[in-house]
């Protein structure tokens, strides 16, 4: 199965990593290989239909090398003239318009490519039009890797669970809130200093407001809103509130009644929301650290709490190699009627 990957850092890295590490597995398991055609990063592009060499691709941005010759159009004009089976789309996330992730998730699809991203933003802006078009032009858009990293959200709920109907869904989506929110009970410390502790050891960015102010949380609500309980909502339609306001106070006073504030995301008849809430100490959604957890109550299984790393660039590459494998999978069914 030839891949295009289009993004080519931290996370677009650690799929080629992947892609290495897991090739002798995967050729036992289906008689073929992942093989990297095309690689795309913020200027330039790397191609061969033979098949690039995932390592040496790393090697080259690690040393601060570009990947290869200088782009000469949009990531989006080039793909319709490239041979490849599916696009791997990893640019970074943008919540405003969702480009260029749209554009060259649009150009896969129209050109009848399977396509799997890890990227919020045209899922959380635009689910319901990309889903469309996936199925006008008989492929899959898969999009494990967009929430809860090496938590086995979707996938989970797509296919093991689909017999069940998921009527609520609240969760922790955002391992930066969690742990800030975390240590600020745990240690009794105020907001803007573990802010900083968080910015410290890489868990926030130095201008944190797509995670604290839960922008991250939203994106990923209205993707799971869609994606498993079949509604049709984007990030604008989601009720936010981030965590910026929560005061020392506010811990104090929930650890006083044996309760943790966390940043829920929430899914229900009541509509999308995602906002600072108390929650009983031992419950599932009362997590520490940067986990992120997910809990589901269906009509027929009851209540089910998915729990796991949400960020990284293992984790994430790990969200996006299940997609392949998934298409993998599919294609040995069609090829052979069963896997071995």
């Amino acid at each position: 199965m030839r891949l295009a990957l289009v993004g080519f850092g931290t996370v677009g890295q650690g799929v080629a990593e992947a892609v290495a590490m897991k090739k002798d597995l995967l050729f036992d398991r289906f008689g073929t290989e992942l093989k990297i055609v095309a690689a795309f990063d913020s200027r330039t592009y790397a191609h061969d239909p033979k098949g690039l060499k995932p390592l040496d691709l790393v090697a080259r941005k690690q040393a601060g090398k570009s990947l290869g010759k200088t782009r000469p159009k949009s990531v989006a004009e080039m793909l319709p003239e490239m041979d490849y089976d599916v696009l791997v789309e990893m640019t970074p996330t943008n919540i405003k318009d969702a480009e260029p992730g749209y554009s060259n998730i649009c150009s896969a699809l129209k050109c009848s490519r399977d396509v799997v991203t890890s990227n919020k933003g045209p899922l959380a802006l635009k689910y319901r039009a990309l889903d469309d078009l996936a199925r006008r032009n008989g492929v899959e858009l898969r999009f494990e890797a967009t929430v809860g990293g090496a938590t086995p959200i979707i996938n989970l709920s797509r296919e093991l669970l689909l017999a069940e109907k998921v009527e609520s869904m609240k969760g922790i989506l955002n391992g930066t809130c969690n742990f800030i929110l975390s240590r600020m009970g745990e240690e009794r410390l105020p907001f803007e200093y573990v802010l900083k502790e968080a910015q410290e050891m890489g868990y926030a960015e130095t201008d944190p407001s797509y995670d604290i102010d839960g922008i991250d949380s939203a994106s990923k609500l209205a993707i799971l809103a869609n994606a498993i309980m079949g509604l049709d909502v984007t990030y604008d339609d989601v009720r936010r509130t981030g965590i910026r306001k929560v005061t020392q106070e506010a811990v104090e006073l929930a650890a006083r009644e044996k309760k943790v504030i966390r940043l829920i995301g929430e899914v229900n008849g009541g509509g999308v929301e995602v906002s600072p809430r108390m929650v009983p100490t031992g419950h599932p959604l009362s997590i520490s650290g940067t986990l992120n957890v997910l809990h589901m109550h269906t009509d027929l299984a009851g209540a089910i709490t998915v729990v796991g790393r949400g960020a990284g660039r293992k984790e994430t590459a790990s969200a996006i190699m299940s997609d392949l494998v998934g298409l993998l999978k599919r294609n040995a069914c069609l090829l052979n009627g069963k896997v071995k």
